[in-house]
């Protein structure tokens, strides 16, 4: 990749108009349509292949799980679970929904649908569930109150229980190892249930209380997030090892239980610096059209270097993710071609685009979380807003 695709942080600074409003914007949506069209067998070979690196990683560790629990089995099967979750990301955007001669299973209306949850993308996220909570509560009111992933926010009872900076740390690394079952499962169903009853995704239960089996949510956590992956990953699969002895049971199950620690680590890793640092932006209201909205998805997200497809792969194409909230439906390898495109304009317009490494990220999201610093809440000063509706 070129060098100013990889190019440093800059501090930003925004709150005064961006010069030529209109072709800034302009430019966005003709990006956006341009690479849309260019979508085609290239972009659907890549996301086959994609799959195939995940199917290989998955059945090279389940095929030596049996042995004593190693970190090369426990990660090639963590890399099988990476790789459907980067798969039911960019699917459930209807990123290959119109491409010529997609298989149904590869679109948003079969892939992790109903029986092919099992097949497709087991986790203890419901599919139908993440639907809801990423691709609109999230997408659509990034850094707001009603933002189910505001990590600042959801971790104020650490802060405000008097934990030095240190203790929280060691708090957020323990939970790392097992946030997509303790937040994201949870989190996920609270936003579904909020959505069949009409009602706001702000003030939302908390983890503990999702997961507590006496009440009536408590209990469709467990039924629609807990027991399934559990289950089939951590009671079925070890069981499937028991007429070769209980110890090759055991090793399977202890595998699988590393493995999730693994992939716990790093999915936390990739995904949480990309919204939480001192340099990205909260907001208090919606957005004020369509262009407010557009500047807050650059604004309020941040990337990681880029390169090729091992790379991006390892960062789970989470490495993009500013030109994900611009375009949430573009392909996989339509954001590596478009990103130096959005960097050239972003320049232009002297708009603000962070990009540091995923450690350089890491770092400034820790200081949030542990009080040392605190994100930027100010509004976005725009002319002549277009009018704009999800």
């Amino acid at each position: 990749m070129t060098d100013v695709a990889n190019r440093p942080s800059t501090d930003p600074t925004v709150g005064e108009p961006v010069d030529e409003l209109d072709r800034f914007f302009e430019e966005l949506e003709r990006l956006g349509r341009e690479h849309r069209r260019a979508a085609g067998d290239a972009d659907l070979a890549h996301l086959k292949k994609i799959e195939r690196w995940g199917i290989v990683g998955a059945t090279a560790g389940m095929a030596t799980s049996w042995m004593p629990p190693n970190p090369i089995t426990a990660a090639l099967i963590a890399q099988g679970q990476s790789a459907r979750f980067l798969m039911m990301h960019h699917i459930s955007h209807k990123a290959y929904d119109n491409l010529p001669g997609v298989p149904k299973r590869l679109t948003s209306k079969f892939f992790a649908r109903g029986g092919r949850r099992a097949v497709d993308w087991l986790d203890w996220i419901p599919p139908d569930a993440w639907h809801v909570e990423h691709d609109h509560a999230h997408h659509y009111h990034l850094g707001e109150e009603s933002d189910p992933d505001v990590l600042d926010r959801n971790t104020e009872a650490l802060r405000d229980a008097g934990h030095s900076p240190r203790t929280i740390q060691a708090i957020i690394a323990l939970f790392a190892c097992a946030w997509t079952l303790v937040y994201y499962g949870p989190r996920t169903v609270a936003v579904l249930q909020r959505k069949r009853e009409k009602a706001s995704v702000e003030g939302l239960p908390t983890s503990v209380e999702m997961l507590d089996p006496r009440s009536a949510q408590g209990r469709e956590t467990w039924r629609r997030s807990v027991l399934p992956n559990g289950i089939l990953r951590f009671a079925a699969l070890p069981l499937m090892a028991l007429p070769f002895g209980r110890r090759r049971a055991r090793n399977v199950l202890l595998n699988l239980l590393v493995a999730e620690v693994m992939r716990n680590l790093h999915t936390f890793l990739v995904i949480t610096p990309s919204h939480t640092a001192s340099d990205l932006r909260r907001f208090d209201e919606p957005a004020k059209g369509r262009r407010e909205f557009l500047v807050r998805q650059i604004v309020g997200s941040a990337n990681y270097n880029v390169g090729n497809d091992p790379f991006d792969f390892a960062h789970m194409w989470l490495n993009y993710q500013i030109e994900h909230h611009v375009w949430p439906d573009l392909t996989m390898l339509q954001y590596r071609e478009v990103q130096p495109k959005l960097v050239a304009l972003c320049e232009e317009f002297d708009m603000p685009y962070i990009q540091e490494s995923v450690w350089e990220r890491l770092a400034k999201t820790m200081r949030v979380l542990d009080g040392s610093e605190s994100m930027t809440n100010a509004p976005i000063d725009l002319d002549d807003s277009n009018t704009w509706s999800p």
